[in-house]
């Protein structure tokens, strides 16, 4: 049984009004705009960066979820905890959609995953976007004193009991508040999060899907042909949004070729390989995609601001309801 919410439902929220709609791709900016160095006052700035993503028409700004700082991946993300980073997002933005990419729902309690998740949502008057994800970084699961082998049926569990929880009241009377805005949050399932097509296809109010490789045209066709697969198993063909992300590094001549760099982690091109990227992307069926430019070798405010007049403007943020106006 389909637990999603069909796409209409979600006309009126500002954060997913902004983000998807069948046949269109918009731009956001994924988080931290620059690596983490060993100190904190190195990471002071971004807000200034992102509230000109803003003005400049992005369609939402991600964070990520890495509760511990592990040596074998070396990658920690934005550092603050994604609800506390959300929430600064949302008394420092007014309109762009603020999403994560994503919430470990393994790893946390549903209720506070609820609570926390519906706080932001009202905070930032309905404009969150939750990717949600099994984990992939075995070393977090035995800190949490948990089973990593289990984390697809701890998965499968903590997405239904986090929508009962935004829901009406529990049995017994109790209920969680708040709710959020517009009484349910969508989750964009993350990858394959241990779980099948066919679970995803039922249960997913869209995905965040790895881009396979971008620099060449065979990458986003093969993306376009599983996206292709994956929509045929949604119920009574209903729309569902599909999101992906790559790392750029932004050259300034705006021919240079799509060159993939760090064994394809990245991809460094000028702006006339990127737009030809997101046209395929968006004919391959993408609705949104993420850019993270921290790891290239322009600072990111030049490299945000390039994006918002020569890139932004082909797949602009699409025209939604105007958030809550904040009242706390």
């Amino acid at each position: 049984m389909s637990t999603a919410v069909p796409a209409s439902s979600w006309e009126s929220h500002p954060g997913y009004a902004r983000m998807f709609e069948p046949g269109k791709l918009t731009v956001g900016l994924f988080l931290p705009l620059w690596p983490y160095a060993g100190a904190m006052a190195g990471m002071r700035g971004q807000t200034d960066v992102v509230r000109l993503a803003e003005r400049g028409g992005f369609a939402a700004v991600w964070v990520r979820d890495v509760p511990l700082a592990d040596p074998g991946f070396g990658d920690v993300g934005q550092v603050y905890d994604p609800w506390t980073a959300l929430t600064w997002l949302a008394a420092h933005t007014s309109r762009i959609t603020l999403a994560s990419g994503s919430v470990i729902f393994p790893l946390r309690h549903p209720i506070d995953l609820a609570k926390q998740a519906a706080s932001v949502d009202q905070l930032s008057g309905g404009r969150l976007v939750l990717g949600v994800a099994s984990g992939d970084r075995p070393v977090e699961f035995p800190a949490y004193g948990l089973d990593h082998g289990a984390r697809g049926a701890r998965y499968r569990e903590t997405v239904e009991s986090f929508r009962a929880l935004l829901g009406e009241e529990r049995p017994g009377g109790v209920s969680l508040l708040p709710k959020p805005v517009h009484g349910r949050i969508p989750l964009l399932i993350t990858g394959s999060s241990r779980q099948s097509p066919l679970w995803i296809a039922e249960h997913a109010d869209g995905r965040l899907v790895h881009p396979g490789a971008t620099s060449a045209a065979d990458g986003p066709r093969a993306l376009g042909e599983r996206i292709g697969a994956w929509r045929e198993l949604i119920p009574g063909g209903e729309f569902r949004p599909v999101a992906t992300n790559e790392w750029i590094d932004l050259h300034e001549d705006p021919d240079h070729p799509p060159t993939p760099l760090r064994g394809g982690f990245v991809l460094r091109t000028g702006t006339e390989g990127l737009l030809e990227l997101l046209g395929r992307w968006r004919d391959a069926g993408v609705n949104h995609a993420a850019l993270g430019v921290q790891h290239g070798r322009r600072p990111a405010a030049e490299v945000v601001a390039q994006l918002a007049e020569e890139v932004v403007p082909r797949f602009p943020a699409l025209a939604a309801p105007a958030p809550l106006a904040p009242a706390w």
